[in-house]
């Protein structure tokens, strides 16, 4: 709250961050693949359509959106997508007010008071990617319910951010600046958390469905993530995809498991040879939560898996010549 011999008071919550400078790094990793899904949403984008990363949990959905974004050289807006979320958490609302009081005395004998009070309008994250042309990236969108992202629609299509209440925009509405592009993720329907979106939306973007890597890929990324020799990244890769082709559950380790395993055994100078109990401990604690997502009699086989798929791998290792 703010006070000045004016009178004047103001209460607003502080603007929402925005325009935030994103460069794509040297720790990105680019293979083949990978390489080829950001073209392909470069090119959508460029071509002035927004895109949609769809896929399970643990693909790379969010890294490779803010990656793609850093290729057009824009800011960036990100938004998390939220059940709670309403119209005013994207475009803005009424978040406080402004009060003027002014009392003249000019004439001793004559006192004036003049008095007046306005609601104060704060822009929020859509807007302000719209009015700055951001490139705005929503995360998991398709946990906002779906009515909260009907002011998408205009934006996409027609170019235009319509905001009902408030009142200093003219008409009620902005058009949306030539620079604006917007790039979503979201997990399958399936997903707890997960609402159905609009078909009106959906029919606006491009979708491209993410699944898990291929085997180089995940290598090099789990490699580049722990700093390990790539021979000790396969060991851990093969491990994970070993349990996912399993099918035990319904969706496996992803390639985040692999990269909590390389960075711990880093930090604790284990490494993946038959002998390292740390290693072993590594990976059931990792992996060992899969447990949870099985019912009580499965969650005793399943541990016994787990414990034969690394006890095989180590086996491999330890039966390789020295200097392999």
């Amino acid at each position: 709250m703010n006070g000045d011999e004016c009178g004047l008071t103001v209460e607003a919550e502080t603007p929402v961050p925005t325009g935030l400078e994103v460069e794509a790094g040297d720790s990105f990793v680019l293979t083949p693949e990978v390489r080829r899904l950001a073209e392909r949403a470069l090119g959508y984008l460029m071509a002035g359509y927004p895109v949609h990363f769809s896929g399970p949990a643990g693909t790379g959905k969010t890294t490779l959106a803010l990656h793609v974004a850093a290729l057009r050289g824009q800011p960036v807006t990100l938004m998390h997508g939220d059940d709670e979320f309403g119209s005013s958490d994207l475009v803005g609302g009424d978040y406080g007010y402004r009060k003027f009081k002014m009392i003249d005395n000019y004439i001793h004998s004559v006192v004036k008071t003049e008095e007046t009070m306005n609601t104060l309008w704060a822009d929020n994250r859509l807007t302000l990617a719209c009015k700055n042309g951001d490139t705005l990236i929503y995360d998991e969108f398709t946990r906002s319910r779906p009515e909260a992202n009907n002011a998408l629609l205009s934006v996409l299509e027609e170019r235009l951010l319509t905001l009902p209440k408030a009142k200093h925009h003219g008409d009620g509405f902005i058009e949306v600046h030539p620079d604006f592009r917007a790039v979503f993720t979201s997990n399958p329907e399936e997903y707890a958390g997960v609402h159905r979106t609009q078909d009106a939306l959906m029919d606006r973007l491009i979708t491209i469905k993410l699944k898990h890597y291929d085997r180089n890929t995940e290598v090099e990324i789990t490699r580049a993530k722990g700093a390990l020799p790539r021979e000790e990244a396969e060991v851990i890769v093969d491990i994970v995809r070993d349990l996912r082709s399993l099918g035990v559950t319904k969706q496996g380790p992803s390639l985040r498991a692999g990269i909590m395993i390389a960075r711990v055994m880093k930090r604790q100078d284990a490494h993946p040879r038959p002998g390292d109990p740390v290693f072993q401990e590594i990976c059931c604690d990792v992996l060992g939560g899969l447990t949870a997502k099985v019912t009580r009699d499965g969650a005793k086989g399943l541990q016994s898996t787990l414990d034969e798929v690394v006890a095989k791998r180590l086996k491999e290792i330890g039966r390789r010549p020295r200097g392999d």
